[in-house]
């Protein structure tokens, strides 16, 4: 499966409840789909960088997830039709990046695990 990142950007004129209700709904999508959430990253409201149908703030939410391409199809089919979303951009992650990662991160873990019994064993 292929990792995809989501990012769109909600009117501020939703209250915090049809806010929260909306991602849910979208996230749920993936479900839907049969993809799986990786991450989901609410910002908040922010001010945009320039005016956007006529707003000067927004609700910044991400998405990262893992699935075929009908998920994203999908998920910026509703984005389409929904008025509260003003902008909204898929990318696909390079696979290349996640493996580099990973792989990293199998590095860093015994450094760290070395580290915590020196860190105890100073404090006595």
């Amino acid at each position: 499966m292929r990792q995809y990142e989501t990012g769109f950007v909600l009117s501020p004129a939703l209250s915090e409840e049809e806010t929260s209700q909306f991602v849910q709904q979208m996230a749920d999508i993936v479900a839907q789909k049969k993809g799986r959430m990786v991450k989901q990253d609410v910002w908040g409201k922010r001010r945009l960088a320039f005016p956007i149908k006529r707003f000067q703030e927004g609700v910044y939410v991400f998405f990262t997830y893992e699935g075929g391409g009908d998920v994203s199809v999908e998920l910026e089919r509703r984005f389409k039709q929904t008025d509260a979303v003003i902008r909204f951009m898929t990318v696909l992650k390079d696979p290349r990046d996640l493996a580099g990662r990973k792989k990293k991160r199998r590095a860093e873990e015994p450094a760290r695990a070395a580290e915590a019994p020196a860190e105890a064993k100073e404090e006595k």
